[in-house]
């Protein structure tokens, strides 16, 4: 088997060490002067990088932007993998992942806020439900499906189907929440995730009920509408 000589790992180990660099410059800045303010020239600079060197590693802001999106994902997948190993019940696997979303994020809690108007235009390509955030949405989506697959729940096969979508949804819901959470250490979007993450395993619980089928087949369309659209 042909080993990576010591000289390619010594660049591959500068390169991690430029793009982590360049990364938490370009974080410091957007939380300091706002996402439209900062220019990849102070980013570089604040690096201690050459704006040749910052192009290199990340070819606009945007690919900073799903970058630091990438970054929050793994240290949320790290954070959650001792739950997910040990509990089986739902209510508490759901809400522990949910709580560990911005638990992870809350370091960032400025770097969020200044991208939210970028974020949130449905035009911009930085925008979550775009072609470009499809990789990582994907991977989230799929953590979902482990939170449920995982459990002890029973679900029907029809709301197994769209539940791990459905709950990213509901992350990306819990997210925009807390962006605007002025409450000290964002304990009221804590409280929200509490609340709700136990009223959506309960509703799960009455959706096996007779009289609630047809209500259940009107809801996954409509969801299955909104995603598609």
């Amino acid at each position: 088997m042909a080993t990576a000589s010591p000289q390619r790992t010594v660049r591959t180990r500068r390169g991690e060490t430029s793009r982590a660099a360049i990364l938490g410059a370009a974080l410091d800045l957007f939380g300091e002067r706002g996402y439209d303010a900062t220019t990849m020239r102070a980013i570089a600079e604040r690096a201690g990088a050459s704006l040749g060197s910052s192009y290199h590693y990340f070819p606009s802001k945007e690919h900073l932007v799903l970058e630091f999106y990438r970054h929050t994902h793994e240290l949320h997948l790290a954070a959650i993998a001792p739950l997910l190993g040990r509990e089986k019940d739902l209510a508490a696997r759901l809400r522990g992942t949910v709580r560990a979303v911005v638990v992870t994020c809350e370091p960032f809690h400025a770097v969020a806020g200044s991208i939210f108007s970028t974020v949130a235009n449905p035009s911009s390509p930085l925008n979550p439900f775009g072609g470009a955030a499809r990789p990582l949405r994907e991977e989230v989506v799929a953590l979902y499906a482990e939170v449920v697959k995982g459990s002890d729940a029973r679900i029907p096969a029809d709301i197994g189907e769209m539940l791990p979508l459905s709950l990213w949804l509901y992350q990306m819901a819990i997210l925009y929440f807390w962006i605007f959470d002025k409450s000290p250490g964002r304990l009221r979007t804590l409280e929200v995730i509490d609340e709700t993450a136990d009223l959506i395993v309960r509703l799960l619980g009455l959706a096996n009920l007779p009289v609630l089928r047809g209500s259940r087949r009107r809801l996954l369309g409509l969801i299955r509408n909104v995603i598609e659209g």
